[in-house]
């Protein structure tokens, strides 16, 4: 069927495919969140007068920590994740989110050691995860506190 010098072609290919030679530009720390906005997003601005946008997402552990030995469970925890966008085109965006949006977001996850001459008590002392943006999708806006007023008073 073959020839033995197309199996030989096909083999060398098949070794190169998968390389023991390692490749950086695959290397990838990510992190997805689906949550909700802490606050509405703000725009900041860097020691070098670079602008960016902050924003929190809150999520919690679901389902909650199992039973103690006596049947009683203990309360989920809610965690809060700061992410850093530096795309001027996605904060205009951004900004425009408003606290309590349901999200999903995808950002680059980098851990940054303490600096060791910092006081431990400060946030440059303590190992720091710094969150990249890279997409957002909105998956339920907020409702409107007016809107829900109305509709408590039309059901009175």
């Amino acid at each position: 069927m073959f020839s033995l010098s197309a199996r030989t072609s096909a083999l060398r290919s098949a070794s190169r495919t998968f390389s023991t030679t390692p490749s950086r530009s695959a290397d990838v720390a990510k992190l997805m969140l689906i949550g909700r906005l802490g606050k509405d997003p703000e725009l900041r601005s860097t020691k070098n007068d670079k602008e960016y946008v902050q924003y929190t997402v809150a999520t919690t552990n679901f389902p909650p920590p199992t039973p103690s030995a006596d049947g009683s469970r203990g309360e989920a925890k809610t965690t809060w994740h700061t992410v850093l966008s530096f795309n001027p085109g996605v904060n205009n965006y951004l900004q425009r989110l408003k606290k309590g949006s349901q999200v999903f977001v995808e950002a680059n996850f980098e851990l940054r050691e303490p600096d060791p001459n910092a006081d431990p008590d400060t946030p440059q002392g303590q190992r720091q995860i710094f969150l990249r943006h890279e997409t957002i999708r909105v998956l339920k806006t907020p409702r409107d506190v007016s809107e829900s007023s109305r509709e408590e008073e039309s059901e009175s």
